[in-house]
């Protein structure tokens, strides 16, 4: 006896205003008699304050109050009976009232903010008998340009502003062409590092130079190019490490963290110098959501590169971590704003 949610969408991706279609399936040996079948989507921001990072607070307050983002609930079916065997029911609900402002976050599982969406289903079945109940977890991404579209349907009612006005503002909201993303230029070398490296590093130097993109959308990767172009000391490995920074307001104090999204390896071993090599970085879809600036919790992300020397002061080398200063590594951190997918 059981009961399963199949959503009609492969990858469970859904935006707001978007119809939750999909099946519920029963699996029952015989035929039961129910009180409703009931469907219910919530989303909600689960805060928590873990690892030490705001001192005596983290274990005053820990787990915070969730965040409801949306809740609501739908009636599949009215009271009756489900035959024996396989049994599916088809459904479609649609969300489009957040209970936060009608503001509606990206699906986000992180360290210490997570925003999650499930869809409950529930098969009552009165006082006597457990109910049946099912759950699975959608994802919401968000509406890419409501703002512009509000911004540009004011604008072309609007019936004072000259046509060259409107013509700007409708080119610069709505461009034919996908805008480039930003790339910034970044120069590693001995006199960049903030903390102590190897004398051979110091004095004989190093610099490496590139450039890679610091803001881009979610569902592309970012991309750069990187060169080294001198080195006193040959390079064990390069690594692209994606961090990201969840901020929380407790009480009247602000708790940080930041932690390893993932580490990309771009080279193993010495590289020819002057040799530009490429910087492609997937961004993990979970793990990773558009910036998020709210009241009372916020998500940011850096990358860093790291170049690892060869170094006779250890036999195993370590795994790359750039929250950890190293005499043997050389690295540069750059902010990352990720933006609304496509």
């Amino acid at each position: 006896m059981s009961v399963e949610i199949k959503l009609s969408r492969y990858n469970r991706t859904y935006r707001p205003n978007e119809p939750l279609e999909g099946k519920i399936i029963t699996k029952l040996p015989s035929s039961i008699s129910h009180r409703g079948i009931h469907i219910t989507v919530n989303g909600s921001v689960n805060l928590q304050v873990r690892g030490g990072s705001a001192g005596i607070i983290e274990s005053i307050y820990g787990v915070l109050k969730p965040i409801r983002i949306v809740k609501k609930s739908f009636e599949v079916q009215p009271s009756g009976k489900i035959s024996a065997g396989t049994t599916q029911i088809p459904f479609s609900v649609t969300f489009n009232d957040g209970g936060n402002g009608g503001k509606f976050y990206e699906t986000f599982h992180g360290a210490n903010v997570s925003i999650q969406y499930l869809l409950n289903v529930d098969v009552v079945r009165g006082y006597l008998h457990k109910s049946l109940s099912a759950t699975v977890e959608f994802i919401v991404e968000s509406e890419l340009g409501n703002v512009l579209q509000f911004l540009y349907n004011q604008f072309y009612k609007c019936k004072e502003l000259p046509f060259v006005t409107v013509f700007f503002f409708s080119t610069a909201i709505f461009p034919e062409k996908p805008i480039s993303p930003e790339m910034v230029f970044f120069y590693i070398t001995q006199d960049t590092q903030r903390h102590s490296l190897l004398p051979e590093l110091k004095s004989g130097g190093f610099k490496i130079s590139g450039r890679i993109c610091t803001q881009c959308l979610l569902s592309d990767p970012l991309v750069g190019e990187l060169t080294v172009e001198a080195s006193a000391l040959p390079v064990y490995s390069i690594d692209i490490c994606l961090l990201r920074v969840e901020s929380i307001m407790v009480g009247e104090n602000i708790a940080t963290e930041t932690s390893i999204v993932q580490t990309t390896q771009i080279a193993d071993g010495d590289v020819c110098h002057n040799l530009p090599l490429p910087i492609y970085v997937m961004l993990p879809r979970l793990l990773t959501c558009p910036t998020v600036f709210a009241g009372p919790f916020s998500v940011e992300f850096k990358v860093s590169i790291l170049v690892t020397f060869h170094s006779e002061l250890y036999n195993v080398q370590m795994k790359p971590d750039p929250r950890t200063f190293r005499k043997w590594v050389a690295m540069e951190s750059l902010p990352l704003e990720v933006v609304q997918s496509k």
